[in-house]
């Protein structure tokens, strides 16, 4: 019925619906929450165990790779001489007070354990041998044509110049009683001899044994060589010294 009144506009600023009141737990969730003593804290204890475990994690990852003794144990395997301590220290960018600890317990533990190879400290390094009592084994394996021996004569040379050191070619062909230039220059090829400097009297040169000579004999130092004294007749040097101005 029209009763001269204009409907209303629905799209004009005059009509405003009125606003829905918020339910009371729309109220109670607008509200902040009031802080937890607790959480408070608790913070520092988390920060300090975070801590911890950032610092766990850099010293575990400071450890990534092999242990010290499998490392030794890799390395050793694969040198062809003996392997300084410091150079083993290196190597593993360990001290060398660990590594030298480490090496000694490889050694007993390899005995202890009755090991077909050993450890052993000759010619100022470390390298694994075979041991002994697998000789016979090892003999069997290894064919006679693969190892170049020494001659006797090479041998007596030898061991002359490992007792009588640094010694001339001269001195050590009067102990033999031949001439021994061809022999001591086979020596020194092999790797078992060098030269010493020179006699300041004669200006002759002087031979010495190498460190390679100590590791073939599985010797740390020459003073591990065996005594010769009880086996030399006496007033030997007089008569050293006497065939030695007659060979120059």
């Amino acid at each position: 019925m029209d009763n001269g009144q204009a409907p209303p506009d629905w799209q004009s600023d005059q009509f405003v619906m009125p606003a829905a009141e918020p339910a009371e737990s729309e109220l109670d969730a607008a509200e902040p929450a009031e802080p937890d003593p607790a959480a408070f804290e608790a913070a520092p204890e988390a920060a300090a165990a975070e801590r911890a475990a950032a610092e766990a994690a850099e010293a575990a990852s400071d450890r990534d790779g092999p242990d010290l003794r499998m490392s030794l144990e890799a390395v050793l395997l694969v040198a062809d001489e003996p392997v300084t301590e410091d150079v083993l220290a290196g190597v593993t960018e360990r001290p060398a007070a660990d590594v030298a600890e480490a090496l000694r317990a490889l050694a007993a533990s390899y005995t202890a354990e009755q090991r077909g190879f050993d450890l052993r400290e000759v010619a100022g390094g470390w390298r694994l041998y075979t041991r002994d009592e697998c000789a016979t084994v090892v003999e069997r394996f290894v064919s006679d044509g693969q190892e170049i021996r020494l001659t006797q004569a090479a041998l007596e040379t030898l061991a002359v110049v490992a007792y009588r050191q640094p010694v001339s070619r001269a001195r050590v062909s009067a102990v033999r009683g031949v001439n021994c230039d061809g022999v001591m220059r086979t020596l020194v090829l092999r790797g078992l001899a060098e030269e010493a400097g020179s006699d300041p009297e004669t200006g002759a040169i002087l031979f010495q044994t190498t460190g390679y000579f100590l590791e073939r004999l599985g010797l740390a130092r020459l003073s591990d060589l065996p005594d010769l004294a009880p086996f030399l007749p006496d007033h030997l040097d007089e008569e050293l010294d006497a065939g030695s101005d007659t060979t120059r």
